[in-house]
């Protein structure tokens, strides 16, 4: 049995939206594409081709990797948690190292660090799971241990 994987309702919606896009109208403009390479002639030497096949191997490898994560997801219910409380689905507002920094804290393939969407199993996320307003936690990362003061709590 395949691993359940932890998601936000929104990070779930993201993954339906993708599955539909790629079965419909990806799959629609890639099959055009292999249809207009095919007009060009001779395939053995018809790199629009290829590249078209190219890319319709990669769209359904894709496809079969959103089904198989979505078959597995298990879609948490952030009504549930205590809103007070840092968890799954949880935006928090720390301090660390004088300056005030916004997490919001997603499942493992929700995580985005460039949009400061942890893994609730990072250290940072992991360190912040439970920890409510005016805590302050110890984090162990690579560089060391960095020190966060809870600011805020909230569901998005």
């Amino acid at each position: 049995m395949a691993e359940l994987l932890k998601y936000t309702q929104e990070g779930f919606e993201k993954l339906k939206q993708e599955y539909d896009f790629r079965t419909k109208e990806e799959r629609e403009r890639i099959k055009t594409a292999i249809a207009e390479a095919r007009s060009f002639g001779d395939l053995s030497e018809n790199a629009e081709y290829d590249e078209a096949r190219n890319e319709q191997a990669k769209n359904e490898a894709r496809i079969k990797e959103l089904e198989e994560m979505i078959q597995h997801a298990v879609v948490v219910d952030e009504s549930q948690f205590d809103s007070e409380v840092v968890g799954l689905g949880s935006s928090v507002k720390v301090e660390k190292n004088g300056v005030e920094v916004e997490y919001k804290i997603v499942g493992s393939n929700e995580a985005d660090p460039f949009t400061n969407k942890i893994s609730d199993m990072s250290p940072v996320g992991k360190g912040l799971i439970g920890a409510r307003v005016g805590d302050t936690v110890e984090v162990v990362i690579p560089a060391g241990v960095i020190s966060l003061k809870v600011l805020d709590v909230y569901k998005a």
